[in-house]
Formats: C-alpha cells, sequence, structure tokens
C-alpha cells in the first residue's frame, strides 16, 4: 500500500482523440479517455506510462465503430484515491476494472486490451471476472504464472527482470527515480525498447510521475506480488482467483526484440480450450509495441475483435 499524499500534477494533455471523462468506483475517482460508439474496448496501459499511451489505438480503433475506454489506472494522475493509505494489489486492480465495466457499460461484458501492468490486471480480470470479458488482446507480458515459473529456472529472464527486485526495496527506488529527475523512467524505457524513440511521450510521462504521488503508488503495484503487506485483505477472495485457467478467447502479442516472447508457448497450459489461445509475435518491436509498430497492432487488435 502506499500513503504518499496526492500532490499538484500537471493539467490532462489538450487531445483531439478522446475526451477526457471522469466516474468514481471504489472510493477511487477514475479519470479516462472516451472515444468512438459501437461495441465496448477497454485499454489498459503499463509501467511508466498511462492512457495517452493509447493515442494510435483511440484514433484507429474509434473510426471503425468502436467505442473506446482508457483509463489512468488506480495511482495513475490525474486519477486520484480518495483515501490513504490506499492498495494497489492485482486482487483490487481486477475489482477496479469490474466496477469500471459495471458503470461504463452498464454491466455488460467488454473487450480487453491491456499492456504491460495492464497485461497483468487483464489476466487477473479473466481468471476472476470471466463473465465480464467478451474477447482480449494482451500485450508485451506473459500470464503472472508463467513469469514466476520461468524465473525459477533461468538467470537470463531474472536479469531482464531485476526491476522487479529492486522495487521491493523500501524507499530507494523511489529516491533513485527522484534524484534523477526521472532519468531511471526513461533508462526503463530504452532498455525495452532500443530501436524506439519516443521522447515527447516518455517525457510527459516523467513529468506528470515526478510532480505526484504516482513514483511512489506505482511502486506498490510491484511491491504487493510478493509482500502481503501491500495487498487490501478485502479484496483476498478475489486474489485468490485471480489466476484461474482462462476460458475467454485470448490472443497475446509481444515484440521480435523482447525476451519474454520467449514465455508465450509455455503458458498454453494457464488456457482452457475454449479459450482457444493464440500468440504471435510484431517483427522489430520492443516492449511498448503498440507504439512502436501501432499500424501493425492495430490490424491485429481489429481482427481479433471482429473475429
Amino acid at each position: 500500500m502506499s500513503t504518499q499524499p496526492q500532490s499538484v500534477v500537471p493539467a490532462p494533455r489538450d487531445i483531439d482523440y478522446a475526451e477526457h471523462r471522469r466516474v468514481e468506483v471504489n472510493g477511487v475517482h477514475y479519470v479516462y479517455l472516451a472515444a468512438g460508439s459501437g461495441d465496448t474496448v477497454f485499454l489498459l496501459h503499463g509501467y511508466p506510462d498511462n492512457a495517452y499511451s493509447w493515442e494510435h489505438q483511440l484514433r484507429y480503433l474509434s473510426e471503425r465503430g468502436f467505442r473506446l475506454i482508457a483509463p489512468f489506472l488506480r495511482g495513475y494522475s490525474p486519477t486520484t484515491v480518495k483515501q490513504r493509505p490506499a492498495f494497489f494489489d492485482r486482487g483490487t486492480l481486477a475489482c477496479d476494472i469490474a466496477a469500471l465495466i459495471d458503470a461504463l457499460n452498464d454491466g455488460k461484458p467488454i473487450f480487453l486490451v491491456g499492456q504491460d501492468w495492464g497485461a497483468a490486471i487483464s489476466y487477473g480480470v479473466l481468471g476472476a471476472f470471466a463473465d465480464k470479458i467478451r474477447r482480449a488482446m494482451i500485450l508485451a507480458v506473459p500470464h503472472p504464472v508463467e513469469i514466476q515459473r520461468t524465473l525459477r529456472r533461468s538467470p537470463r529472464h531474472v536479469v531482464r527482470s531485476f526491476h522487479w527486485f529492486l522495487f521491493q526495496l523500501p524507499w530507494l527506488p523511489e529516491r533513485l527515480i527522484r534524484i534523477s529527475k526521472g532519468g531511471f523512467l526513461r533508462f526503463l524505457w530504452r532498455l525495452w525498447s532500443p530501436d524506439f524513440r519516443d521522447q515527447e511521450h516518455v517525457a510527459a510521462i516523467v513529468k506528470t510521475q515526478l510532480a505526484g504521488s504516482d513514483v511512489e503508488d506505482s511502486l506498490a503495484y510491484y511491491r504487493a506480488v510478493t509482500q502481503k503487506a501491500y495487498r487490501d485483505p478485502n479484496c483476498a477472495a478475489v486474489f485468490d482467483r485471480l489466476n484461474d485457467p482462462i476460458r475467454t478467447p485470448t490472443r497475446v502479442l509481444c515484440g521480435s526484440h523482447d525476451m519474454r516472447k520467449e514465455m508465450l508457448p509455455r503458458q498454453a497450459d494457464l488456457f482452457l480450450p475454449e479459450a482457444d489461445y493464440q500468440h504471435a509475435l510484431i517483427a522489430g518491436a520492443g516492449h511498448f509495441l503498440h507504439r512502436e509498430k501501432p499500424d501493425v497492432v492495430n490490424a491485429e487488435i481489429l481482427a481479433w475483435l471482429r473475429r
């Protein structure tokens, strides 16, 4: 959990591809980007990122008959948590997405797309709230169960996931990010997408992280994975269902330059036959494939949603 108070954060960006809207669920004032009309698609962003990451998908899919909702996830400004301390574990996050579906789509099932932490949350929603999802497209991150299995036997992947272990330490990661004026976040982006330059977007992300409590809150996501003190005990029942076998049709995309592509074939046992589990690589892409290769990824998403 995080006890960091909210601070003044930069105003929402002036954009022409979506509207900023607000809704309150589970004690959180959620801000989300909304565009288009038709069948509803949720877009869940990752770390260190926010909802503006989905600019290309918001434009493309809204022009093709879909209603897009891209929330700034719990702990990411301008979304704000009303009370402190606050929790940021996968159970809490899955409950938030389920509540957003109820609030914004009358509880009817949606299409779900998630990248990085948005992917990890999506796997949890598919396990614990399967009836709320029609079809899912997951980007860049394998199932948390497969990640754990791989880390137990692969030193290479332990090195690749060094930040997970760093972020378990108290106060040091926060200090590192703030003393470097966000340089560590820029380093992570370059490390994960080495062939892609996204300076303007990353600069805006860093500015927002440093201005508010996003640094502390987003690190709590990682700490909740291994430290029970960071998990909301009221969500324990949901937490226990996050890794249930997935029965919803699901396709996973990974950049060809991302080491985690190796896990995708091995995680097939985590899906039931009716999930029609599929995976594919996006040539020449790294971790932020939806921004690196938007035309290719957009076409993949559209084909999967229309299937």
